[in-house]
């Protein structure tokens, strides 16, 4: 059995409404011989006449009676489908996104965006989630809304990004720091012990593949999963770390940075999601809201 043309709901909800084959042909811009056609696929589709002749017009048959608010039904519900989202309304938004994020975003910039999600859209709950490497699974299948870090060459290419804003690694000590007297030139930076931050374990990271490139080495005393753990041990003990600045700008306070003695070149930390949530209102709203928080214009 082939599928019914589903067309035929729109004609015949015209031809019940209007109780005649010229009239709704002007409603849906057809032409009287058109419709008329139109007319004869439904009366061999339904095996009902569903318009007879009664004097010069036509009247329902008792079955187009039963259909006329059924099928009326069927198309207006099929025309908001179709229908173009209507504007959100953020304080009557009720939804949980899942953000994976980089060390440092949440000390850094969470609490702004909680503030702007208290103020616009109360019923909305963010659940963070550490991003612990770059694979784009969680993206792609859904269990994450939205993520940052900084898009490199294994980014996969489907994701939609948006730059949030650009950063660059410095150093830092404790106050106290016997370094923390005078300028901290080359000699004295590399003299120092370092806590390197490496998510994977790793025992060197872009710093040391700058100083690299001189023959210069750093003198790598401990290694820390993320920023904040290594801000902790530098704010106790004589190590220094080099984190990114802005990322780090709340996890440093009360400490002394300073600009790294050698080149190295800023960054620029973005946010990434998956293009089949384009269109969709509330995660618009929501990587507007982002970008808010990072100090970023509204989105495009």
């Amino acid at each position: 059995m082939s599928a019914p043309d589903l067309n035929l709901l729109i004609t015949l909800d015209a031809l019940l409404s209007e109780g005649s084959v010229a009239g709704a042909a002007r409603r849906l811009r057809l032409s009287p011989s058109a419709m008329s056609r139109a007319l004869a696929r439904l009366r061999d589709t339904t095996g009902d006449p569903l318009l007879v002749r009664a004097g010069r017009g036509l009247v329902p048959t008792p079955r187009a009676l039963a259909l006329r608010e059924q099928v009326g039904g069927l198309v207006r519900d099929a025309q908001a489908v179709l229908r173009p989202a209507e504007g959100l309304d953020p304080a009557a938004l009720s939804r949980t996104f899942t953000l994976r994020i980089t060390d440092g975003f949440v000390e850094n910039f969470g609490a702004r965006l909680l503030t702007v999600i208290e103020d616009q859209a109360p019923g909305v709950r963010l659940r963070f989630m550490q991003k612990l490497d770059k694979d784009s699974a969680p993206l792609r299948e859904g269990a994450v809304d939205l993520e940052t870090g900084v898009v490199g060459q294994s980014a996969s290419p489907e994701l939609r990004t948006r730059a949030l804003f650009q950063d660059r690694y410095i150093g830092v000590m404790r106050a106290a720091h016997p370094l923390a007297r005078g300028n901290v030139t080359l000699t004295r930076y590399l003299a120092a012990r370092h806590v390197l931050v490496s998510r994977r374990g790793r025992d060197s990271g872009p710093m040391d593949d700058a100083l690299a490139q001189s023959g210069r080495a750093r003198h790598i005393a401990t290694v820390a999963g993320g920023f904040s753990t290594a801000l902790a041990l530098v704010r106790e003990t004589d190590l220094i770390a080099t984190v990114p600045e802005r990322h780090t700008s709340t996890l440093r306070e009360g400490m002394r940075s300073f600009a790294l003695p050698f080149a190295m070149a800023p960054f620029t930390v973005s946010m990434l999601w998956h293009p089949r949530m384009d269109g969709d209102a509330a995660h618009r709203w929501l990587r507007g809201i982002v970008l808010q928080a990072c100090g970023a214009d509204a989105p495009r």
